[in-house]
C-alpha cells in the first residue's frame, strides 16, 4: 500500500525484534494507510495535519491574503518582484504563473488531507463522539479551502446564480496517481458543497474547545456559523446571512454570541493581532518559531516596512487611507506607519522567524456581514444594521456615531458599510472578494490597470498543471 507521510505522529513502539526485523527495520517516520488510524493519538495528529495543510505559506500563511488584497485598490507594489506577486497586483497572471499554480496545489493538498481523514474516520476505532467531532473539523477546513479557491478561479456566484464553471469538486481521498480526470463542477455546486460541509460542522463541532488558544486555533460551532455568514454574503443570499448571524450576534448592543464561545468585539482593536486569543478572534492560524509560513510568505513580509518585513506593498495614497471620514484619531490609523514617505500596514510586526497568528475570522467582520445583509434584505435604513456599524466604528472612533439621518438613502448606508469594511479589514484578504461579489470593476492603482468584469484577468486562469494532468478540465475563457 502507498505510505502516507504523516507529520507529528509519534514513533511506533517496538515490543520485540527478530533477526529478520533487525536487517529490515521499520521506518519510524512512515506509517502505512493500513494503520494510520490505529490509535486516537495518530488520528488527532492527522486532524491537526489538515490545519497544517491549510496554513502553509502558499495558502493561509500569507500569500492567499496578499493575492486577495493587492488585486484591490489599497496597495502599491514597491519591488517589481515577480516572486512576490507582482503579476497578481498588475493583473498579468497566466496559467503557468507561480502564484496561480502554487495556490491551487496547496489548497488541493489540504482538501485531500481532509478527504483522507473523513474517509479514514468511517472505520476508525475511536468513540463516536470523537469520530463526529474530527469529521466536522475536517469538513470545516475543506469548506474553507473550497470557498477560498472559488473566489479567485471562478466567476462570482452573484453574476449568474452560480451557473458558471467552478472547480473540480474532489470529495474522495486520492492516495495514488491515475485519478486526475474530473470535470469542473458549477460555481453553485461548489458553494452548495461548502454550505453542506459547514452545516455538518455547525451541528457536530463542540460548543467550546476550552482554552482560549484552542477556541481561536481550532474550529468550534460558532466558527462554522461565522464562516457561513461570509459564504452566504458572497452568494448574495442576504436573508440567510441574517439567519446565521442572528445565531451568534445578540439582538441588541453590546453585541455578543449568546451561546457557545462568548465571541464579542475586543475592547481595543490593538489587542486582536500579534498572537491574540481574544473573544474577537473567532478563528486564527497559530504559528511559532518552530512552525512558520516560510520566507517571503508571511504577512509581515508583505506589508511591514521595518527589518521584519520586505517592504513589498505600501498603502495606495488614493485608497481607503485618503478617506476623510476615517479620522486621524481613529485607533485603526495607528496601524498605518509612515516610513520613507510611504504608508505601510503594521498589523503584523513579529519577525518571519517567529510570526504572528493569521486572523481568518474576526467578530468585527461578522457584525459588518450582518449589518450589510440586514440593509440589503430589507432595503431600508435598518436600525439594527446602523447599531452594528456603530459598534465597529465606535470601538476605534467614539467621536463618530451614525444615525438614520446620516444617510440620504439605502445606498448611502451600504456605501458607509463598505467603507467600514475597507478600514476595519484592511490587509486581511477581503478586497478582491468584496469587489467581485458586488460585480464591481477593479479600479486602477499606481501602474496597475483597471479591470472590468468582462476582462479575462477578472478571474484567475485554471493552472497549467491541472490542465496537463486533468484532461476533463477546461480553461476559463480568454486565458
Amino acid at each position: 500500500m502507498k505510505n502516507l507521510y504523516l507529520i507529528l505522529i509519534a514513533a511506533m513502539l517496538i515490543v520485540s525484534c527478530s533477526d529478520t526485523e533487525a536487517l529490515n527495520p521499520v521506518n519510524q517516520t512512515r506509517i502505512s494507510d493500513a494503520n494510520a488510524f490505529a490509535t486516537p493519538q495518530r488520528i488527532e495528529q492527522l486532524v491537526l495535519g489538515i490545519y497544517g495543510g491549510v496554513k502553509v505559506g502558499n495558502f493561509y500563511g500569507g500569500r492567499f491574503y496578499n493575492y486577495q488584497d493587492v488585486r484591490g485598490p489599497e496597495f502599491i507594489n514597491e519591488r517589481n518582484n515577480g516572486v512576490t506577486n507582482l503579476f497578481t497586483w498588475s493583473f498579468g497572471v497566466q496559467s503557468a504563473t507561480n502564484e496561480v499554480q502554487n495556490l491551487w496545489g496547496a489548497a488541493y493538498i489540504a482538501i485531500n488531507r481532509s478527504n483522507i481523514v473523513i474517509s479514514g474516520l468511517e472505520t476508525a476505532t475511536i468513540s463516536a463522539a470523537l469520530k463526529t467531532r474530527y469529521t466536522a473539523e475536517a469538513r470545516f477546513l475543506r469548506a474553507l479551502s473550497y470557498y477560498s479557491l472559488v473566489t479567485l478561479y471562478a466567476k462570482p456566484y452573484t453574476q449568474d446564480n452560480g451557473a458558471s464553471l467552478g472547480l473540480p469538486l474532489r470529495l474522495i481521498p486520492e492516495t495514488s496517481s491515475g485519478n486526475s480526470n474530473l470535470v469542473r463542477s458549477s460555481v453553485a455546486d461548489v458553494y452548495n458543497q461548502v454550505i453542506d460541509d459547514l452545516n455538518f460542522a455547525e451541528l457536530n463541532l463542540p460548543l467550546t474547545n476550552g482554552l482560549a488558544i484552542n477556541n481561536t486555533s481550532r474550529a468550534h460551532r460558532n466558527t462554522a456559523i461565522a464562516l457561513k455568514t461570509r459564504v452566504y454574503l458572497s452568494m448574495g443570499k442576504y436573508p440567510e446571512v441574517v439567519t446565521e448571524g442572528n445565531k451568534i450576534v445578540s439582538a441588541t448592543a453590546p453585541f455578543t454570541a449568546t451561546s457557545g464561545v462568548p465571541n464579542a468585539l475586543a475592547p481595543a482593536i490593538g489587542t486582536v493581532f500579534a498572537r491574540a486569543t481574544t473573544a474577537e478572534n473567532v478563528f486564527s492560524f497559530a504559528y511559532s518559531s518552530n512552525d512558520t509560513p516560510g520566507t517571503q510568505n508571511s504577512l509581515v513580509f508583505y506589508y511591514n516596512s521595518t527589518s521584519n518585513g520586505g517592504s513589498e506593498y505600501s498603502l495606495a495614497p488614493t485608497g481607503i487611507v485618503s478617506n476623510t471620514g476615517w479620522k486621524t484619531t481613529d485607533a485603526r490609523r495607528s496601524f498605518n506607519v509612515v516610513t520613507g514617505g510611504k504608508t505601510w500596514v503594521h498589523k503584523w510586526t513579529s519577525p518571519q522567524a517567529d510570526p504572528d497568528f493569521v486572523p481568518v475570522i474576526r467578530y468585527s467582520e461578522i457584525l459588518l456581514n450582518l449589518s450589510e445583509a440586514l440593509v440589503r434584505s430589507s432595503n431600508s435604513l435598518d436600525a439594527r444594521a446602523i447599531q452594528l456599524l456603530n459598534a465597529v466604528r465606535g470601538r476605534s472612533d467614539a467621536t463618530t456615531v451614525f444615525t438614520s439621518s446620516s444617510f440620504t438613502d439605502v445606498q448611502a448606508l451600504l456605501n458607509q458599510i463598505a467603507i467600514e469594511r475597507r478600514i476595519e479589514l484592511l490587509g486581511e484578504g477581503f478586497s478582491s472578494p468584496d469587489i467581485m461579489r458586488l460585480k464591481q470593476n477593479f479600479p486602477a492603482k499606481g501602474l496597475a490597470p483597471a479591470v472590468t468584469t468582462a476582462d479575462t484577468q477578472y478571474l484567475w486562469p485554471i493552472p497549467l498543471n491541472e490542465l496537463l494532468y486533468n484532461k476533463l478540465a477546461v480553461q476559463n475563457p480568454g486565458h
